[in-house]
């Protein structure tokens, strides 16, 4: 196997360790509010059925996978103290990947809110 390519699949391995660890964190109570809030919503995104932006839609379908979610793990992990977030990974290691049904009910519910705040802006905006 190629250097790069084992370089990726590392990556992409420590990416899945963290999305669980951040679903450990979002349920554990020494994790800051900001950082549980977050964590519970990068968590609950990667682990739905739903995509936001759907693969299908012309290069903006994979920017999700490819830079928002990365960025989200990334920013998340960084609001965790680190001693809590080694912890969370070790745990992420040996337990259970959550069912993707709750993730779904939170992405769905994002696009309900956002579909209902788009329009009520479009009703300000055009009355």
């Amino acid at each position: 196997m190629s250097r790069p390519l084992a370089a990726l699949r590392d990556w992409a391995g420590r990416l899945k360790r963290d999305v669980l660890a951040l679903w450990i964190a979002a349920r554990d109570p020494r994790t800051p509010l900001t950082a549980k809030l977050l964590a519970a919503a990068v968590a609950a995104y990667a682990f739905s059925p739903i995509d936001l932006i759907p693969d299908f839609v012309p290069l903006l379908g994979y920017l999700d996978d490819l830079l928002i979610l990365p960025l989200g793990i990334w920013l998340a992990v960084r609001l965790i103290p680190r001693m809590l977030m080694d912890e969370f990974r070790t745990r992420a290691l040996c337990g259970p990947r959550p069912a993707g049904r709750a993730a779904a009910v939170v992405v769905a519910a994002i696009w309900i809110a956002a579909a209902g705040a788009a329009g009520w802006w479009l009703l300000k905006a055009f009355a």
